[in-house]
């Protein structure tokens, strides 16, 4: 089912019974964080409905997609390479000469005008329109640590245009409120929301913004996406969701949203107004340190009129941002393979908040073929963040860390296979890196080696069992009274 709300897809949770409502008063300094973080580290049922929200109007909405099949659900989508899939074929296909052959095109021009967003005139978050009496302080926005510097909107979509192509980003960014008009843009600088802002900074103009609190759930994925350079993220979301979004015009600046969204926060980035951001209590599990951030200045609210206020926690994995990386790893695999097409499969464990560490397996068929895939991906938009990369055989899981603890013991020899970088750009969050957003590469080239590649040695022979007697096994495996075996693992 494709959702085209928040509230839509909220209520066919409830109606699976996979929604927890909590009608208990509820307070957003700390309580609703606790409670959220619990759920998730559970995970049994994560997804959460405050209704009772001390002080506010608003329920809050959490762990909306807390686990693999709530993003599953969501996204409409039990194969999430699907969505990588549908990019590479729009980027491969071409106009045929001869009218027969256009006419057999014809079909999937119509599926991308589908995906492309569609303008309307009015929609359900124009139902309460402020301006002068706009206030960031009516939104149940939460504190989730002790020692975070106050509230902060953690899963506001923020929406800018390029300066020069008008194409649309939306990025999650968090915003520290500083008053009722007032917060705190965290655009870390390698995101494409903080490249628009510098670019109107040296015209030294503030930059316009709209940040959407709920909207339907292929656009909340895009907002974390790292979709590629050039593409709109509505035709994204379109792609995504297979039907493009309605979008309206903000009242106040130049900028489309979403006409089904719970709520709209316009305003502007002043690049003459910097404020000390932080701390956070951020997705590495660490606060992340005080640092200097342009500030949004609010201009008007737009909202439906009995508004969901959507929120989520970070911290130690694994929680709610950890599922939303996975779909990312999965649904970008064929992005990956475009460019580098011996890669048979990419993980990107949760342990490692996604930018620390990250697993490839290859299909090698020449030497040093590891680290040239190594340097590639690298050079690949948001991965030229990831610390360290392993690459390992085609028959080893990527998902499965004993698989690849083993193929790095037995593969790696840590002088000949290790490769370090130094001075790469770094996530901003990286509480390890000795310089901010500057700091190192470790490659772990675990791949099988050959004689060109410095192994000298007789290959040695994998231990394996023969057919026969797995077959014989296999067959007699209940007679030995045993009801269940996993040969996941076995080779």
């Amino acid at each position: 089912m494709v959702f085209d709300s928040l509230g839509e897809y909220l209520q066919f949770l409830e109606n699976k019974g996979e929604l927890n409502r909590i009608k208990t008063e509820v307070d957003t300094n700390l309580e609703i964080a606790e409670i959220m973080r619990r759920l998730m580290y559970s995970g049994n049922r994560p997804a959460v409905l405050f209704e009772n929200v001390k002080g506010y109007d608003f329920p809050v909405f959490g762990n909306a997609f807390g686990t693999l099949e709530l993003v599953k659900t969501a996204l409409d989508l039990s194969d999430f390479t699907e969505i990588g899939r549908r990019i590479t074929d729009l980027t491969k296909m071409k106009i045929p000469s001869g009218i027969i052959n256009k006419l057999k095109v014809l079909p999937k021009i119509s599926e991308i005008a589908d995906y492309a967003p569609k303008k309307v005139d009015s929609g359900p978050v124009t139902e309460i329109i402020e301006t002068e009496n706009a206030d960031l302080r009516s939104l149940p926005i939460l504190k989730s640590f002790p020692e975070d510097a106050g509230k902060f909107i953690t899963f506001g979509l923020t929406i800018t245009k390029h300066p020069e192509t008008g194409i649309r980003n939306i990025g999650v960014y968090r915003i520290q409120l500083v008053n009722e008009k007032k917060g705190i843009m965290h655009w870390q600088t390698h995101k494409r929301g903080a490249q628009h802002y510098e670019m109107m900074k040296e015209q030294k103009k503030r930059i316009e913004t709209a940040i959407v609190i709920g909207a339907d759930p292929a656009t909340i994925f895009s907002g974390v996406a790292p979709v590629p350079e050039g593409m709109d993220k509505f035709l994204f979301s379109g792609i995504v969701r297979r039907k493009g979004v309605k979008l309206i015009k903000c009242k106040t600046v130049d900028i489309e949203v979403p006409a089904n969204s719970e709520i709209v926060l316009e305003g502007y980035v002043d690049p003459n107004e910097i404020r000390k951001e932080g701390p956070f209590g951020d997705h590495t599990g660490f606060y992340t340190p005080p640092e200097p951030f342009p500030t949004f200045n609010l201009t008007a609210i737009m909202r439906k009129s009995n508004p969901i206020y959507l929120t989520t926690v970070v911290g130690k994995p694994i929680l709610e941002d950890s599922y939303l990386g996975k779909v990312i790893e999965q649904s970008f695999l064929p992005l990956i393979q475009m460019f580098q097409p011996e890669v048979v499969d990419f993980s990107m464990p949760p342990s490692g908040w996604f930018q620390g560490l990250a697993i490839i397996s290859i299909k090698k068929r020449y030497p040093g073929q590891a680290k040239k895939v190594m340097m590639g991906l690298w050079g690949m938009g948001q991965l030229s963040l990831t610390k360290i990369f392993i690459v390992v055989d085609h028959d080893i899981n990527v998902h499965n860390l004993n698989e690849v603890i083993w193929a790095i013991t037995t593969k790696a020899d840590p002088k000949r296979d290790t490769l370090i970088i130094d001075n790469t750009p770094t996530d901003t969050l990286d509480p390890s890196s000795p310089l901010l957003n500057l700091g190192s590469k470790l490659g772990i080239d675990a791949t099988t080696k050959t004689r060109e590649e410095g192994y000298l040695r007789e290959l040695q022979k994998l231990a394996v069992v023969d057919e026969k007697t797995k077959s014989l096994v296999d067959k007699k495996w209940k007679e030995y009274g045993f009801s269940f075996y996993d040969n996941s693992n076995h080779n």
